[in-house]
C-alpha cells in the first residue's frame, strides 16, 4: 500500500496533541483543582493568547479579510471547543476528582460519532467503507480498554451521573469543534487559525468570568499553581493546538477524530506511571488494537 506521507505527517501530528493532552488530564490539571473552573479555562486561553501576541502580532492583520461568517466560525469555534467543551471536561473531571477514568473516556467514545456525522452534513466528506471498518475497530478497541468486560459503573459516587452529562455536552462541542476547525482552515493557515482560536475564547471567558464573579480569584494563585499554566500554555495548551492544526490541515475531519483517540491511550499509559495504577491483559491488547487502527487510518492513500 502507498502511504501518503502528507496525510501520515498530519495524523501523526494529531495523534501527538491527542497525547500532550493524556498527559494534561492526569498530571497537569488535577494539580489546578481547588480553583474555580471558569477561571481555569478563562487562564487555559488568556496566558497562551497573551503569549501569542509578541509573536504573531502580524496576524491582526487577517481581520481585514474577516467576513461576517469569518468571523462567526471563530466565535463558534471558540465558544464550543474553546469555552463550553474545556469547561465541560474539566467540571466533569472535577466532579469525579481524577479518581476514575470512566467518565473522560466516554467523552472519546462519542466525540467520533458526532464529528463524524458533522463531517458528512457540514464538509461534505464521504463515509468509505474501509474508513468505517477501522473506525468501528477504534472505537470497540477504546471501550474495552477502558471498560474490559464490564459494563460502565455509574454508581461510583454521587457525582458520576452529573459528571456523566457534562461529558456528553463535551463529546458535542468538541466533535463539533474539529468540523469547525476543518472549515476554518479551508480559508486560514493554522497559526492563523490558532491565534484567534484563542483570541475569542479569552474574550469569551473573560466576560464569563466578569459575570460569575470569579475574575478576582485570580489573585489567589500561587507560584506553583501559575508555573502549572505556564507549563500548559507551551505544551499540552497552545502547543498542542498548534499541532492539531497542522495535522488537521492534512487529513479529512473523519480520520482527526479518531486520531484523537489516542487520547485515552494516552491517559491509561499516564495514570500507570503517575498514579500506579495498572493495566490489565485486556486494556493492554485493546490499546495495541487500538493503535494498530489508527495507523491503518493515517496510511490510506488519498482518493
Amino acid at each position: 500500500m502507498k502511504i501518503n506521507k502528507a496525510v501520515f505527517a498530519g495524523a501523526m501530528a494529531i495523534c501527538f496533541a491527542a497525547i500532550l493532552w493524556g498527559l494534561d488530564g492526569i498530571v497537569l490539571t488535577p494539580r489546578l483543582y481547588r480553583l474555580d473552573i471558569t477561571l481555569v479555562v478563562f487562564i487555559f486561553h488568556a496566558l497562551p493568547f497573551l503569549i501569542m501576541n509578541f509573536f504573531l502580532f502580524k496576524e491582526y492583520k487577517a481581520l481585514r479579510a474577516f467576513t461576517a461568517s469569518d468571523a462567526m466560525l471563530f466565535f463558534l469555534l471558540a465558544l464550543l471547543g474553546g469555552a463550553v467543551g474545556t469547561m465541560s471536561i474539566v467540571k466533569a473531571l472535577f466532579l469525579v476528582e481524577f479518581k476514575t477514568l470512566t467518565v473522560v473516556v466516554l467523552l472519546q467514545k462519542l466525540q467520533p460519532v458526532f464529528a463524524i456525522i458533522l463531517a458528512a452534513l457540514i464538509l461534505g466528506e464521504k463515509l468509505k467503507r474501509n474508513f468505517a471498518f477501522w473506525a468501528v475497530v477504534a472505537v470497540i478497541a477504546g471501550y474495552f480498554l477502558t471498560f474490559g468486560f464490564q459494563l460502565p459503573d455509574f454508581k461510583t459516587g454521587s457525582n458520576t451521573m452529573l459528571a456523566a452529562g457534562y461529558s456528553l455536552l463535551a463529546a458535542l462541542s468538541f466533535g463539533s469543534s474539529t468540523v469547525l476547525s476543518k472549515k476554518v482552515l479551508q480559508k486560514y493557515q493554522f497559526v492563523t487559525a490558532t491565534f484567534y482560536r484563542y483570541g475569542f475564547t479569552t474574550v469569551i471567558m473573560l466576560v464569563i468570568t466578569l459575570i460569575v464573579g470569579t475574575l478576582p480569584g485570580i489573585g489567589s494563585i500561587n507560584q506553583k499553581e501559575w508555573i502549572i499554566f505556564v507549563i500548559i500554555a507551551f505544551t499540552t495548551g497552545s502547543g498542542a493546538i498548534v499541532l492539531y492544526y497542522f495535522g488537521l490541515t492534512r487529513v479529512r475531519a473523519m480520520l482527526a477524530t479518531i486520531c484523537e483517540l489516542c487520547f485515552p491511550v494516552s491517559a491509561v499509559i499516564f495514570d500507570y506511571f503517575f498514579n500506579g495504577k495498572v493495566l490489565n491483559p485486556v486494556q493492554w491488547i485493546s490499546a495495541s488494537i487500538m493503535i494498530f487502527a489508527i495507523l491503518k487510518l493515517s496510511i490510506q492513500k488519498a482518493e
